[in-house]
């Protein structure tokens, strides 16, 4: 399960669960590619690892953009031999109700989860090929992926979507040692759901602390949200299980939320 002289490129890595993820893989050995729209804040992950003694690189990449993917995945594998690892993690939310949700909304969305988990699996997946030693591709999904909530119409048609891809990767990419699996985390404290909070309480007419209890966190064992660390956790340990048991797969990390 060990990630040294492993290759990992991970997508929206500069802040987040992106970060978390870099920051655990990196820890566990693995070379990390951070890749982000901000070059800047990829730079600055990329060196607080090499400052932990770790190996890392910053690239910028809008996961919408071919070309952009093209190039900051081959670039990557050009520097550090290959790419073992792919975290398929950029993400947004936008949040309205279906007959107000404007299209354009809809359509960055599909983009950014969708279009650019199949952009970058297409770009990696043949580094791993041409590697000849198969690989782990990680689409972060989310309890979305198997669950439904008012307001989220494209999210969760993308999560949905990201199931289908990951298990047509497993069964493309199996006989070549490349393994596809999903995590999914409930409500994990970022950025992304802190500004969710109020747009919710807005919309639902209900106090942020209640979106909390109420909406968010109402279905859990124990009242918690995941945590970064929690889901980076998983994901070292799908990029490390190196047998193609575990493969097209989605593995839900979200406090008993959604149980499959």
């Amino acid at each position: 399960m060990s990630l040294q002289n492993k290759v990992a490129l991970i997508t929206g890595a500069a802040s987040g669960i992106g970060r978390e993820c870099a920051l655990k893989l990196a820890s566990q050995g693995a070379t990390v590619v951070i890749a982000d729209l901000n070059q800047a804040a990829a730079d600055k992950v990329a060196e607080e690892i090499k400052q932990s003694g770790g190996k890392a690189m910053g690239v910028v990449m809008d996961v919408t953009d071919e070309a952009a993917v093209n190039a900051g995945t081959d670039l990557a594998a050009q520097t550090f031999g290959g790419i073992d690892i792919l975290v398929a993690n950029a993400g947004i939310q936008i949040v309205h109700p279906i007959e107000d949700f404007p299209f354009a909304d809809w359509k960055k969305i599909i983009a950014i989860h969708l279009d650019g988990s199949f952009l970058t699996t297409k770009a990696a997946i043949k580094h791993m090929y041409a590697g000849g030693k198969g690989g782990s591709i990680i689409y972060m999904g989310s309890v979305h992926s198997h669950e439904a909530s008012r307001l989220k119409a494209a999210y969760v048609a993308a999560k949905h979507g990201i199931l289908g891809l990951a298990r047509v990767v497993a069964k493309e990419g199996g006989p070549k040692g490349v393994r596809a699996n999903v995590v999914c985390p409930g409500f994990v404290r970022t950025p992304l759901v802190d500004k969710q909070i109020p747009e919710q309480a807005a919309a639902l007419k209900i106090t942020e602390a209640e979106v909390i209890k109420n909406v968010m966190l109402k279905d859990t064992v124990d009242g918690e949200f995941t945590t970064t660390e929690d889901v980076a956790n998983v994901v070292a340990f799908l990029a490390g299980f190196e047998s193609s048991a575990l493969t097209g797969q989605s593995v839900v990390v979200s406090h008993g939320w959604s149980m499959h």
